[in-house]
């Protein structure tokens, strides 16, 4: 099984793909996709679009796991923001024939490190263990990004699709 995580933001977009082989993760892609602060949204967003769908021709994963939105934004902004973002990557997993699959920030926490409210650097450093990195994870939105990922194929273990 193959599962593209995304980590959606329109600033920076945080990409990882796993592989799940014999019950081994195997970590194929990561990066970043940044997009510029003076460019007007469509671009931005057609930008993410374009990113993603590469990576998804390349790399042909069967899901794409992506972090629920959550009502209660302290700024209402973001929320709109994130959805937007949202948005294009449901519809690259649409195109790119990917089973989306959302989780909430608090579920894929507790997944990776046993605490819904574990801190970002121990999201990462649980990620870079469990995927048996030497080097850190270059940027915060990739590990979460990973993360998804790995909460996914977990969960794809006990959930009969």
């Amino acid at each position: 099984m193959r599962v593209l995580g995304v980590d959606p933001g329109l600033g920076c977009t945080g990409y990882g793909i796993i592989e799940s082989v014999n019950n081994k993760l195997v970590l194929l892609e990561t990066g970043t996709i940044r997009t510029c602060a003076k460019d007007r949204l469509p671009q931005r967003l057609n930008k993410i679009y374009r990113g993603l769908m590469q990576i998804a021709k390349v790399f042909q994963p069967q899901f794409l796991a992506v972090e629920e939105l959550y009502s209660h934004y302290k700024n209402p902004r973001t929320a709109i923001i994130m959805a937007h973002a949202r948005g294009v990557i449901c519809l690259v997993a649409s195109y790119g024939n990917m089973r989306l699959v959302g989780y909430s920030a608090k579920r894929v926490k507790m997944a990776v490190t046993g605490s819904g409210q574990a801190k970002k650097m121990q999201v990462q450093k649980v990620v870079r263990n469990v995927l048996g990195l030497k080097k850190e994870i270059p940027a915060s939105d990739i590990a979460d990004a990973l993360a998804l990922a790995i909460t996914h194929i977990n969960a794809f273990k006990r959930i009969k699709y």
